[in-house]
Formats: structure tokens, C-alpha cells, sequence
């Protein structure tokens, strides 16, 4: 057993208890997968991450569910980063990360935290009436073919007529395995689809989204950066966000509102990535006593 320093933090978020919280074990990479999806659990957190040195970046992070590891995720790189920044663990304005779906470029703008998401891919559509059914909605409330598209992690982009159609959605899990064989990504398990509306849950925003999610992890997802990046590269290249630069929003609904600012890099037919930027909120810090 050995002692670790952790910051919890809200991410996508400038105040406490807001966006989707995130508990980052600083020098934790080296602990096992059974340690640290325990560890995600005995949180009841969506996700934690666990971070170590690194010989290509300036810090390896490794990102764990309660039930696997995964290569990337969003909410999680802004709340890692928080965290180093809060506690003075690198200078300057600029950082790369070693993740498992490549190196992920961070810049510091004030108390913004804008990460590069790889280039997006765009896997195979889903029947439209597939994925309704899995959201127990009428398929005529999906208003843009479903698709998968991951920028360091695959999602089910879904695209939903009003807010009324966001709200109503429940997720059936014994059907997303149907989803999952639709994927046109080798080896995917990320299922659940990722909701989405062409207005902001405030004035401010563009979009407003949500993620339910299946067990082990929690029922939704406050905030998702990840699919926050894939749902920008899907809005931009089926023609559906004429905004280079647009505000996302998640999670109001759940009492914990987040918001990100989207960049696209490139064209929108030859994106060579998505800039995903948002706040973070150290919530609280310590230490944890965890198994070698």
C-alpha cells in the first residue's frame, strides 16, 4: 500500500459542483487496472485519471471508467490539468499529454484550458429507428442519420428535434449492443448515444447535450468532453453549425451546468482536429492509500 496525492475537481465548470467531476491520482499510472477501476467506483465518479511520466509528452495520463480502461476522454483532461496547474506542477502556458489515443495538445489561456482532440473519424451510420428505440423516442424526433465519430473516442452522434425530445429520452440498455455492432470502429464498446439539440440550455450556448449511460457507471454523464469533440466534427460536416467556434452545453438538467467552447481546425470537410476548451474547479485534495 502506498500513499497518493488526488484533487477532485469540476470540470467544464468555474464554480463547486458544477460540470463532471473527475478525482486525478497524481503519479498513479504505474497502479493496476483492478486498483484503479476500483478506485473510479469507490468514487462513484464516471471517471478518474492517473497520471505518471512520460518519454514522448510532458506527462503520461492514463483514463479509467469503473469498468475499463479507455484511451481518451475529455472531462478528465480538463480536470488534470487543473489539478497540475493548481498545484504548480508545470510552468508556462502550454502542455502535451501521452494518452492512448496519441498525444493531445493542452494551451493555457487565463483559466481556459483548451485541449486538441485529434482528427476526427467517422465510422458507419445506425438506422435511425435503431437508435430511437434504444432512447425510447419516435424515430421522426431524430432529425440528422446517427453516426459514429470519435475524436480519441467513439460515440453514437444522435441529433434530436427540441429540447422536449432531450428530455424524454431513456435509455434502454438491453439494446445497445445493437448499436454497438454498427459501429465501424474495431473493438468499440461505447454504445450509448450521444444526444443532441441545435439550441443552448442558456442564451449563451449553441448546443445542448446529454449522455445516459449504462452500468456500472452512473445513469448520465454531467459533462462529455469527448463527445463533445465528436459531436462538433459531426454538426460541421453534415452542414448542421455554420460557426467556426460555438458554446456546448450539458448537464443543466442534472443541476450541474457545463459549458466548453468548440474550434474547428480546418476545413469542415478535412478537419485536422477539435479544440475543446473549458474551466476547472478544484473541489477538494488529499491523499489516498491505495494497493501497489
Amino acid at each position: 500500500m502506498s500513499w497518493y496525492d488526488f484533487d477532485w475537481v469540476d470540470a467544464f465548470s468555474d464554480q463547486a459542483f458544477g460540470g463532471n467531476g473527475c478525482a486525478v491520482v497524481h503519479r498513479g499510472a504505474g497502479l493496476s487496472e483492478a486498483v484503479c477501476m476500483a478506485y473510479v467506483r469507490e468514487t462513484s465518479l464516471v471517471e478518474c485519471t492517473f497520471t505518471g511520466p512520460s518519454d514522448v509528452a510532458d506527462i503520461r495520463v492514463r483514463y479509467f471508467l469503473a469498468s475499463r480502461e479507455i484511451p481518451f476522454a475529455g472531462h478528465p483532461t480538463i480536470a488534470t490539468v487543473a489539478a497540475m496547474r493548481s498545484r504548480g506542477l508545470f510552468q508556462g502556458d502550454a502542455l502535451t499529454l501521452e494518452t492512448g489515443a496519441g498525444i493531445v495538445s493542452i494551451k493555457l489561456n487565463g483559466d481556459d484550458i483548451e485541449m486538441t482532440q485529434v482528427a476526427p473519424r467517422f465510422g458507419d451510420h445506425v438506422p435511425a429507428d435503431l437508435v430511437a428505440t434504444a432512447i425510447s423516442l419516435p424515430e421522426e424526433l431524430v432529425i440528422s442519420p446517427p453516426q459514429f465519430v470519435s475524436t480519441g473516442l467513439p460515440f453514437c452522434i444522435t441529433v434530436l428535434r427540441d429540447h422536449e425530445a432531450l428530455r424524454a429520452a431513456k435509455l434502454d440498455v438491453a439494446l445497445l449492443s445493437h448499436i454497438t455492432e454498427k459501429a465501424g470502429f474495431s473493438g468499440s464498446d461505447m454504445a450509448e448515444p450521444f444526444l443532441v439539440t441545435l439550441k443552448g440550455a442558456t442564451t449563451t450556448g449553441d448546443t445542448f447535450s446529454r449522455l445516459m449511460m449504462a452500468p456500472p457507471s452512473p445513469p448520465e454523464d454531467p459533462f462529455t468532453g469527448s463527445a463533445t469533440g465528436a459531436m462538433a466534427a459531426y454538426l460541421w460536416k453534415h452542414g448542421l453549425m455554420d460557426k467556426e467556434t460555438f458554446i456546448a452545453e450539458q448537464g443543466h438538467d442534472m443541476g450541474r451546468p457545463g459549458q466548453a467552447t468548440v474550434t474547428r481546425v480546418g476545413p469542415s470537410d478535412a478537419m485536422t482536429g477539435i479544440k475543446v476548451a473549458g474551466r476547472g474547479h478544484v473541489l477538494m485534495r488529499g491523499q489516498v492509500n491505495l494497493p501497489d
